[in-house]
């Protein structure tokens, strides 16, 4: 299978990726993490990321499509995949569009975990807590959450004129939302 996850900070994306890939055999391939990776490597990849970071800008979508062409050609992801964190705007989309139509691969389904913003918030300020976190208060999480709507909307939509949006309440222990993500997708099939 070919999927690509999204929802909005704090509703568990990363877990269920995880799961879902596990699931289905597949890799669970996070551009967050490969950016990680490489900045801990200190790779050339990592050094230009990590000086984008330190000027406070976003990673250019080249270098992130760029990434994702070059991590879906590798031997795991032959059978499938699964990606989270990408793509997040509309070049992304055209250009993930472009590296699938060249290797014959259509996307199976978009995942999108939808939750109520106000128990967002919620989780977010206890993971805060935990973590000590000071900078996540009520107002900056809401802030987050309003820039995720307005950016992943288009997508969504996009996704759904496609036929390819399944969405998924986001709400409940892990292995609920693991179970309602899998009913949907082996639904599709």
């Amino acid at each position: 299978m070919r999927l690509l996850i999204m929802g909005p900070p704090g509703v568990g994306k990363g877990t269920q990726a995880v799961g879902i890939a596990a699931h289905y055999g597949i890799p669970a391939i996070s551009t967050g993490d490969i950016f990680r990776a490489n900045v801990k490597n200190r790779t050339p990849l990592g050094q230009e990321v990590s000086r984008i970071m330190a000027e406070g800008g976003y990673v250019p979508d080249e270098i992130t499509n760029q990434i994702v062409a070059d991590r879906l050609k590798e031997s795991d992801a032959a059978r499938g995949w699964l990606l989270d964190g990408y793509p997040r705007t509309a070049g992304q989309v055209t250009a993930l569009d472009e590296v699938l139509d060249q290797s014959a691969q259509p996307i199976d389904a978009v995942i999108s975990l939808v939750a109520d913003t106000e128990i967002l918030v919620d989780r977010l300020l206890k993971r805060a807590e935990l973590e000590g976190r000071a900078d996540d208060n009520a107002d900056t999480i809401r802030n987050r959450m309003a820039i995720y709507n307005e950016a992943t909307d288009p997508l969504l939509a996009t996704y759904r004129d496609r036929g390819l949006l399944v969405e998924v309440d986001g709400i409940g222990s892990i292995d609920e939302v693991a179970a309602r993500i899998t009913a949907a997708l082996d639904a599709r099939r």
